[in-house]
């Protein structure tokens, strides 16, 4: 097995690295905590790849990337918003949303099941990794299907030619799901910078088509979407090729590798479920429920909203693969402390959006989208116990009790559709809201309460400590501080 030093020198990163998801029970919020050993032992837990990044550095850098992305997604938002208008900007969401979506929500838990057994199974990569890729082709195809045979009933009140398109665009799904299934395996062996790339690829092509079209006077809903749908291809290729690099994909022992597969992703399924849910089902209610012009509204009032996953979705992506076969009492320590910290970062962020955001709206997007105001500060109260609840999830996960989380997480998300049902067509859009809160409240309590429950631990401290802050900053400041010295090692090196 790679030891730290050889780790630390093949990434560039100092040995002294603050483990921000690392428990107060093994150290001061002070300490510098080394990369701790797998609690199954040598053999289990694979050695970080040369792409890897030390825990701090993965997480910050994550975060920078996703606030890069939410800032291009941001400038796509204004573009559209303006150019197209709320009728507009609800006919793009309607032909651009169900590839993502379907994509996502048949995963059938690959992504999850792909990280567990590639950190469990190094040695079986190849061909989990085959097998990954195969189960993705499918599950796409059958999404595409899906959506094509639905697709006219499931939106009536939108024009021919809006539903003709989207039908076209659901042949992008299978690349949805595949790159989904590669980002998943890069992850699991540490290269979060080739997932980060992969990320940000998509949506800074997406601006540049945007502004192409702006400047040849072509911007329409369908050409618009174009530029949404069809970017998705040079980072499938690029992700197919890292992948084979990295992991050689083979066919061998396929029957095999896809039971092992299926038998974790079934289980981790409604979590999956529930995260796709929880960011789509809203909006496939309320493109069903309402016109256009209101989902163009409901739309830009949520993607203000979003700009707050980036703190939680991005310690998700290194929590899970470093938790795993690591000790209960370790993996819940270091979920409550991430759930913690970055619920705090986003509490504070969604408090000085919804102070500024009714202006924010009118001056970014335009005064035809000033009546979701409301909409919007619902929907941050949302976004951040949503946040908690995906950070702790990830406890059960990596623990390997993903099916007693799903059904739990599932129960509550089912509460979203009949409370759709009932509030869109009365409220309106702040009804769609007022259900997505309603439900990831039922969610969060859930997950809660299960800790003591299924996995006999005590259940997470929820509010933050003084020593939460000290531990981020003092992390943070280590970063910064490590970064600057390999700086000036590679100037120093370079200069000789």
């Amino acid at each position: 097995m790679t030891t730290r030093h050889e780790r630390a020198k093949g990434t560039g990163v100092d040995e002294g690295e603050v483990n921000l998801l690392a428990g107060s029970s093994m150290t001061g919020p002070d300490t510098l905590v080394m990369d701790m050993p797998c609690a199954e032992g040598p053999g289990v837990c694979p050695p970080e790849t040369s792409a890897g990044l030390r825990p701090v550095a993965a997480v910050v850098q994550s975060v920078a990337v996703k606030v890069l992305i939410v800032g291009i997604n941001a400038l796509t938002g204004i573009i559209t918003a303006r150019f197209l208008g709320p009728g507009g900007r609800g006919e793009l969401a309607a032909m651009i949303l169900f590839p993502v979506f379907l994509g996502s929500a048949l995963s059938f838990g690959l992504p999850s099941a792909l990280t567990y057994q590639l950190r469990r199974s190094p040695q079986k990569a190849g061909s989990l990794m085959g097998a990954g890729l195969v189960l993705a082709s499918m599950t796409g195809l059958a999404g595409a299907l899906l959506g094509a045979i639905f697709m006219h009933s499931w939106i009536p009140q939108y024009p021919p030619q809006v539903i003709w398109f989207a039908r076209i665009f659901l042949l992008s799904t299978p690349i949805t799901s595949l790159l989904l299934v590669g980002r998943a395996a890069l992850e699991s062996r540490g290269d979060f910078t080739a997932s980060n790339k992969l990320l940000i690829w998509s949506p800074a092509t997406t601006l540049v088509l945007l502004g192409i079209l702006i400047a040849t006077s072509r911007m329409s809903p369908f050409t618009a979407a174009i530029s949404y749908v069809l970017v998705g291809v040079m980072p499938l290729a690029w992700m197919v090729f890292r992948v084979s690099k990295a992991l050689r994909p083979s066919l061998t022992g396929l029957r095999g590798s896809v039971s092992t597969l299926f038998s974790y992703g079934v289980r981790s399924y409604g979590i999956d479920l529930c995260g796709t849910m929880s960011l789509y089902v809203d909006q496939a209610l309320v493109v069903r429920l309402l016109n256009p012009d209101l989902m163009g509204t409901y739309v830009v009032g949520l993607s203000l909203s979003r700009m707050l996953n980036v703190f939680h979705t991005s310690v998700v992506m290194v929590l899970f693969p470093r938790a795993v076969g690591r000790a209960p009492a370790e993996v819940a320590e270091m979920t409550s402390r991430a759930m913690r910290v970055t619920t705090a970062m986003t509490t504070v962020c969604g408090i000085a959006i919804a102070v500024f955001g009714p202006e924010m709206l009118v001056l970014l997007y335009g005064r035809e989208y000033q009546g979701a105001g409301l909409l919007l500060r619902i929907l941050i109260a949302e976004v951040i116990l949503s946040g908690a609840t995906q950070v702790l999830s990830q406890a059960f996960m990596a623990l390997e009790r993903p099916g007693i989380i799903a059904g739990l997480q599932l129960t509550g998300l089912l509460l979203t559709i009949p409370l759709m049902l009932l509030l869109v067509p009365r409220f309106g859009i702040l009804g769609a809201g007022l259900a997505l809160l309603a439900s990831t409240c039922a969610r969060l309590s859930f997950v809660v309460f299960s800790f003591p429950v299924f996995l006999k631990l005590k259940i997470p401290r929820l509010v933050p400590a003084y020593e939460d802050l000290k531990f981020a900053v003092s992390a943070i400041t280590s970063w910064i501080h490590q970064s600057r010295s390999a700086a000036n090692f590679v100037a120093a090196g370079v200069g000789d």
